[in-house]
Parts: C-alpha cells; sequence; structure tokens
C-alpha cells in the first residue's frame, strides 16, 4: 500500500483539475452537460489508480486533512456572501426543500427496501441501499454497517454501504449538469444577470480588474477569521453535546460576520461577492472535490456486480423523476429551481460538496442564483442529519 502524503496530494489534486479542465475543452458532452471540472479529472484519475491496483497489485490512498481544510474554508466563504435579506427571502424556500428532502429520503430507502427484497437481502439493508449510503454519504453507510450486521447477520453490510456511496458519488457528479440543462433550455429560464458571481467565474470572462494580490488576502483573511471563530462555536457546541461537522458552524459564523461587520465598520472594504471571493471559493470547492474523487477505491464496487448497478440505477432513475416532475415544481419553476435541482441531484445520491460543485458548474455557464448556494448547504450539511439517522431508525426497526 502507498500512502500519498497532505502536501503532494494536494499537488496531484490540482493536476487532476487541470486534466478535467482539458478533458471538459475537448470531449463536448463534458462542456455542454456542465460536468464539473473536477468531477471529470477526478473520475479519470480513480480509474488511473484502479487500474494500477488490477495491475499491480497495488493500493494508493492519499492523506485527507489538507482536503477536509478546504472544505471548511470554501463553506466560509459561502456563509460571506450570504445577505440577510437573501435569508429573508429564502425562508419559504428552506421549509420547501427540507420537505422535499425527507420525502425523498422516505423513497429513496423504499427503493433500498425494493433492492434488498429484489435480490434476496435481509430488509433492514434497505438503508445501506439506500439514504444511509446514497444522501448519507460514507461516514454514514461506515456508522451503519456494523449495526445491520449485528441485527441481520449479514457479514458484508459495511462493504454493501460503502460500495453505494462509491457508485452514487460518481452517479451525483454526473447527473447534476444534464439535469439542469434540460429544466433550463425546456423552460426558457434566465438567470438575474445583474447578480455578481459567487463561485467561480463565468465561463468566458474577462473582468480581472477587481482581482489582485490585496483583494485576494482581504478575502482570505476574512474566511480564515471565520473557520477561527467557527472552530470555537463549534467546540463549544460539542460540549454542550450536539456534534456537527465543523464547517456547518464555519458556515454560520462567516453569514453573521457578513451581516454585521459592513455595518458596524462601514468603511472597511468588505469581500462579499466579489470577483476574488468567487475564485477562492471555486479553488477550495475544485480542488475538494478533484481530491475526493480521486481518491475513490472504485475496487470496493467489485464482487457486488448486477445487485449494485441495477439498485443504484434504480435509485438514479427514482431521483431524476422525482427532481424533474415534483421537486423542480414545487421549489418554483425558475431558474433558481434548475440550479437548485442540479444540487439536490449531487447531495441525495452523493454529497454536498458534489452537490455546490454541480451548481457551480451550471451557473457558470447560465448565470448566477446565490440563494441556491445558501439554503442548500443548510439543509444538506446540517437538517438532514437529523432527518435522515430517524427515518434510518425506523427503517431498521431501531
Amino acid at each position: 500500500m502507498v500512502e500519498i502524503p497532505d502536501f503532494l496530494a494536494i499537488t496531484i489534486g490540482m493536476i487532476v483539475f487541470f486534466t478535467g479542465a482539458f478533458l471538459t475543452r475537448r470531449v463536448s458532452f463534458l462542456r455542454d452537460y456542465s460536468i464539473p471540472e473536477p468531477v471529470s479529472g477526478g473520475l479519470a484519475a480513480a480509474l488511473v489508480i484502479w487500474a494500477i491496483y488490477h495491475w499491480f497489485g497495488v493500493e494508493i490512498s492519499f492523506e485527507l486533512e489538507a482536503r477536509d481544510v478546504l472544505l471548511v474554508i470554501f463553506f466560509a466563504t459561502i456563509g460571506l456572501n450570504a445577505r440577510l435579506a437573501d435569508l429573508v427571502a429564502g425562508g419559504k424556500l428552506l421549509g420547501l426543500l427540507l420537505v422535499m428532502t425527507v420525502l425523498f429520503i422516505v423513497l429513496q430507502n423504499l427503493v433500498g427496501l425494493f433492492g434488498a427484497q429484489l435480490f434476496g437481502l435481509p430488509d433492514e439493508t434497505a438503508v445501506l441501499l439506500g439514504s444511509a449510503s446514497l444522501i448519507g454519504g460514507h461516514g454514514t453507510a461506515i456508522a451503519w454497517g456494523p449495526t445491520i450486521e449485528q441485527l441481520t447477520g449479514f457479514a458484508a453490510s459495511e462493504e454493501v454501504g460503502i460500495a453505494t456511496a462509491t457508485l452514487g458519488l460518481v452517479c451525483a457528479a454526473l447527473a447534476g449538469g444534464p439535469i439542469a440543462k434540460y429544466l433550463i433550455e425546456k423552460n426558457s429560464l434566465t438567470a438575474d444577470q445583474q447578480e455578481n458571481p459567487v463561485v467561480g467565474l463565468p465561463h468566458g470572462s474577462d473582468e480581472h480588474d477587481d482581482i489582485d494580490h490585496v483583494s485576494l488576502m482581504r478575502t482570505l483573511l476574512a474566511a480564515n477569521v471565520a473557520v477561527i471563530l467557527g472552530f470555537i462555536a463549534n467546540e463549544a457546541i460539542a460540549a454542550a453535546g450536539l456534534k456537527l461537522p465543523l464547517f456547518v458552524p464555519c458556515l454560520i459564523v462567516a453569514i453573521i460576520m457578513s451581516n454585521t461587520i459592513p455595518y458596524i465598520f462601514p468603511g472597511i472594504t468588505w469581500p462579499a461577492r466579489t470577483r476574488a471571493m468567487a475564485v477562492v471559493s471555486d479553488y477550495c470547492l475544485s480542488i475538494f472535490l478533484a481530491m475526493s474523487l480521486m481518491s475513490m477505491q472504485l475496487w470496493t464496487l467489485s464482487g457486488m456486480g448486477l445487485m449494485l448497478i441495477t439498485v443504484v440505477a434504480i435509485q438514479v432513475a427514482a431521483a431524476v423523476l422525482f427532481i424533474l416532475f415534483i421537486f423542480f415544481r414545487v421549489v418554483g419553476s425558475d431558474y433558481n429551481a434548475a440550479v437548485l435541482s442540479a444540487g439536490f441531484a449531487g447531495f441525495t445520491l452523493g454529497a454536498t460538496p458534489t452537490a455546490l460543485a454541480n451548481m457551480s458548474s451550471v451557473t457558470k455557464r447560465y448565470g448566477q442564483a446565490p440563494l441556491a448556494f445558501i439554503v442548500l448547504p443548510l439543509v444538506s450539511a446540517f437538517f438532514v442529519d437529523l432527518a435522515n439517522a430517524f427515518i434510518i431508525g425506523f427503517f431498521v426497526g431501531g
């Protein structure tokens, strides 16, 4: 086994991103359907690593602590871009998104139950073919695997969960762009062209006047302060008995900062919704996602064969139909809803960063949708974990 250290892993992540950018320029499908550059590059790298494992028996893994720091900084930048007016306007949308997500968690586990019965697995493994692995991701799948094994005696429970989460992440990264393209072009939707960029600069952009070393350092300073205060808040929250991902309090602290500091100190230049902030956000998200995908151990999918492919294919079909015929209409049937549809596909089949990368890729091509970048992380990174845990417990009878 070869373990790649953090610094080298980040460097490889950059190379993987540029590989994806090259592929996107050369392959019209990737470009036309807004497949994020780190996705195409990360999947290509994962396939190469799988080939090395298959041919030479060498397992390559990566230290990913630095990757996780990038995720925290990214969410801090999202919070710094939040306006109180957006949060007020997004209150109803936040509630609708939460209701849609809870309904889909139930649907996802019903599909998982169908798959378990179809292939003769214990009913309790439905959640490992459903929301524990897909909406919950690798962490939730690993957490529930031993419990399912203890309840059912099914020895491969954890392996099924990990394999489902891995294949789901791949599908999530590929599904969001095509869904948004279909909805936007079918309904002739347009963005508010007055909005400043939130994550990344629009394709073809040549306006770089306000990006210099000062604006970038100002952005990084604000993000770093938000992360420090978020870390302190997270420690206090943990001491009170509530465990949250670090990026959640960092996101919330950054929102508070951006809606207080510019008013308390009106003379300062605040970096919210600047092109420098968009560049920093895009860098952190792109490298995080490239590292996440290139580090997937695709050989964990082997041995699952027909069962895994069939069940995940049904899950993807269920997600696409739910988004096109229910979700999009419920959340507004407008451009913002189309961008959220790409994000919904990303986190219900994969993970929150995948959702945001899907939305970023769409908005770079079609125009900004800042509200989507605020409401979706609040649901997918916080409320969903609570709802998912409750529903999983119901399905396993615990």
